[in-house]
């Protein structure tokens, strides 16, 4: 897909203002056999307590009960604590998984390909569809409404933000243009989120050496009188 960038819709910035997020795109993925998976220490950062309460703030502002509905980093945290290690399930998500905890941000990874349009961050209407797994069984689920959800021409990709991914565009074996997106709420540094992004890039690198990326940083646009929007 030519010209592949997610959007903001202005009303998530609105209620977000300090929310900020970076697009990693990765093409021409090939894992080499015998590739060394790189070997991520599950270490957090200080800010890292600081950061859930954050996006536990962010989920209640929206309604949605962050401990029945965790963020994402939240959730591989509590799989840490109790098992002292996360599960194994490919080397890529194995590799983003341990890099959301050493960041603290939520991480995403999802399968280019398998989009319809770029993907666009919005406050849902509810009755988006979302195609997912209940007890083994595939349903289609719709958002709450005022949900924050990433979302494609199709349907919702993403329910309440980082939460869970929809089953149409996830990673699999065969995946070889692949998207990834770190979520950012202060009080984590923008630096290490951009490192973050470098990290990624350099992990898949070395299970893949011919892949081609980008990577943009997804903000607010300046306010025309050099004031951010608010």
């Amino acid at each position: 897909m030519i010209g592949f960038l997610p959007t903001i819709d202005p009303e998530v910035w609105q209620r977000y203002p300090e929310y900020c997020a970076l697009s990693v795109v990765v093409r021409d993925f090939r894992p080499e056999p015998g590739a060394p998976i790189p070997a991520i220490p599950l270490e957090p950062p200080a800010w890292l307590m600081d950061h859930m309460e954050a996006w536990r703030a962010a989920f209640r502002a929206f309604g949605a009960n962050p401990k029945k509905t965790p963020c994402s980093v939240e959730a591989l945290w509590k799989r840490v604590q109790k098992n002292g290690s996360l599960p194994s399930i490919d080397p890529v998500v194995d590799l983003y998984n341990a890099l959301s905890i050493r960041f603290g941000a939520c991480f995403g990874g999802e399968d280019l390909d398998r989009y319809a349009g770029s993907p666009r961050l919005v406050v849902a209407r509810g009755d988006e569809p979302f195609d997912t797994v209940r007890d083994g069984v595939p349903v289609v689920e719709h958002p709450e409404i005022g949900e924050i959800v990433w979302r494609d021409d199709r349907g919702v990709t993403c329910r309440r933000w980082n939460w869970r991914q929809c089953k149409r565009t996830a990673l699999n074996e065969d995946s070889r243009n692949l998207w990834f997106v770190i979520d950012r709420l202060p009080p984590m540094p923008i630096e290490e989120l951009l490192r973050a992004g470098n990290e990624l890039v350099a992990g898949l690198a070395r299970i893949s050496p011919s892949i081609t990326h980008s990577v943009d940083l997804l903000e607010p646009a300046p306010h025309p009188s050099g004031r951010e929007r608010v």
